[in-house]
């Protein structure tokens, strides 16, 4: 296999004075497409999907034992209450609703979607919400390097996920998900649950709140999915209505 390649390498090169074609611009129309979200806040209006009393309702607000918190939570609590810490709900009602925009213009942009959970009572709820709006998620094992090495366990051209949404960021034994450090490695954005004994500071959009109820994580849940489809709706309105106007004006 190394002789072809030495044959290869020492191929000459002819090199030409004519001038590549340049690539094709993309038309104003698919740059307007795909712009037009960036210039507003909220442009998929997902504050209207949740409000506070939800989040209390569904006890997001419930943390781990005092003993247990993590230093780099302590910006996130708002008290602590029979030895048990209070998240601070009104900081957890802004950075979810940062998380659900950023997730919806993955969505919108066409990006794959990876939902991550090590937690085994929560597998089926994890993999239902990633086939309802027709993402990925993983919730077995996750092999180091699976990310990083994607090249070679699958070969060149693999296509590696635009977001990562972890709804639980520590795996079994209580220690930062492996697959948080290979996202960082290959600069993969992460959006994730952190509860008081979590490290905030390893995910790009930290949702500081409960991961062990299931009340909480059947609303994470059901928020991530609605998100997701509402964007998809959005672009192929958006995509439909550009059609329909090209074809007016071609006529």
């Amino acid at each position: 296999m190394a002789a072809p390649r030495l044959l290869r390498a020492a191929a000459p090169r002819l090199y030409s004075s004519i001038a590549a074609p340049a690539p094709a611009q993309p038309r104003a129309v698919d740059e307007k497409l795909l712009s037009e979200p960036l210039a507003h806040p909220d442009f998929f209006n997902v504050k209207e999907l949740f409000s506070l009393k939800d989040l209390f309702d569904a006890r997001v607000h419930l943390g781990h034992k005092k003993g247990c918190r993590h230093r780099f939570m302590e910006p996130y609590i708002f008290g602590c209450r029979l030895d048990q810490d209070i998240i601070d709900l009104d900081q957890t009602m802004e950075h979810l609703q940062l998380a659900l925009n950023f997730t919806a213009h993955i969505a919108y942009r066409k990006g794959i979607i990876l939902f991550i959970s090590r937690k085994r009572q929560f597998c089926h709820l994890v993999e239902s919400t990633a086939q309802a709006c027709g993402e990925y998620a993983h919730t077995r094992y996750w092999q180091g390097g699976l990310l990083t090495n994607a090249h070679i366990q699958f070969g060149a051209g693999v296509r590696l996920p635009d977001l990562i949404i972890f709804l639980s960021s520590l795996n079994n034994v209580f220690e930062p998900h492996v697959a948080i450090r290979d996202a960082a490695k290959m600069n993969i954005p992460t959006v994730g649950v952190v509860d008081t004994n979590c490290n905030p500071c390893l995910i790009t959009y930290p949702i500081p709140g409960n991961d062990d109820s299931p009340s909480a994580m059947e609303l994470y849940c059901k928020l991530f999915r609605m998100t997701i489809i509402r964007a998809k709706d959005k672009r192929r309105h958006s995509e439909a209505v550009r059609e329909l106007r090209s074809k007016a004006e071609g006529n």
